[in-house]
């Protein structure tokens, strides 16, 4: 994989606009438009972790979308490694997505359940078509152990697992690669509050060893500030406000931003009577 110096975005998104239409309300009509991003910019260094955050709609999964090349932008560019994804014929972005994979949000329904755990896990490989079987099988079980899990485990099956260690097998398939982008949308937001420091607590140690940049897609401020180092508050597909967490959440200055914080549950003492 291409070295990039840490003072290089490793991703670079440039004037991100999307916008879908809706069908038609009448026969001969203008289809309404839905304006999910407006011109959204945001860079993320070489081992380094970016938050997105804003509430549902604001067009967070859209940005996560765009940036792993599964949708077009209506206009803006997208750039990893100094590549334009979108510009890419479709077997250079085939070759390209060794760089970059995805962890999605749902622990059971994004890994088929009728695939053992070793054909899930290796899936990003079969796709490249550079590896034979045992070369995968081999670095499967590699990527399976670097997340907590065991090699016997890659003869199961999905449903022979919690919700955390499916995410943990999710986790696994997008590092076979060895990419240098992991786009995680919503991780651990459909795990058990006593999984998602464990699941989280990998991910950092992943980047740690590896070098892997994270993009953070998350409603969860909490999860940003565990895992990121800066974060982007996103509302109504603009960028509103960006900073370090601990900082931008000590001293928001959008109302935006404030009204997400405000939001936040906090522990009431319990007063003896």
């Amino acid at each position: 994989m291409t070295n990039t110096p840490a003072n290089t975005p490793l991703l670079e998104v440039t004037d991100l606009v999307r916008h879908y239409a809706l069908p038609r309300e009448r026969l001969f009509g203008t289809p309404p438009m839905v304006k999910a991003l407006n011109g959204v910019s945001f860079s993320v260094r070489p081992g380094r972790s970016l938050g997105i955050v804003g509430e549902s709609g604001s067009g967070k999964s859209t940005i996560a979308r765009l940036v792993m090349a599964l949708d077009k932008p209506t206009s803006g560019v997208i750039r990893l490694l100094g590549e334009d994804l979108h510009a890419l014929p479709k077997d250079a972005l085939r070759k390209a997505r060794r760089n970059f994979q995805m962890v999605f949000q749902d622990p059971y329904g994004s890994l088929d359940p009728r695939q053992t755990v070793e054909r899930i896990v290796a899936e990003p490989l079969e796709a490249l078509g550079e590896t034979t079987r045992a070369q995968q099988r081999e670095l499967a079980g590699e990527s399976l152990v670097a997340v907590g899990l065991r090699l016997a485990d890659l003869h199961k099956y999905p449903h022979e697992f919690s919700g955390g260690q499916r995410q943990r097998i999710a986790i696994a398939r997008a590092l076979i690669t060895r990419p240098k982008l992991i786009v995680a949308d919503e991780p651990v937001s459909a795990l058990d509050v006593s999984v998602q420091a464990q699941v989280l607590n990998l991910m950092q140690d992943l980047q740690q060893q590896y070098g892997i940049s994270y993009l953070l897609i998350s409603h969860d401020l909490a999860v940003v500030n565990h895992l990121c180092d800066e974060v982007c508050v996103l509302h109504r597909g603009l960028v509103v406000e960006r900073g370090e967490p601990q900082h931008l959440f000590a001293h928001a200055e959008h109302p935006y931003t404030q009204a997400l914080l405000a939001a936040v549950p906090r522990a009431e003492p319990v007063i003896a009577s």
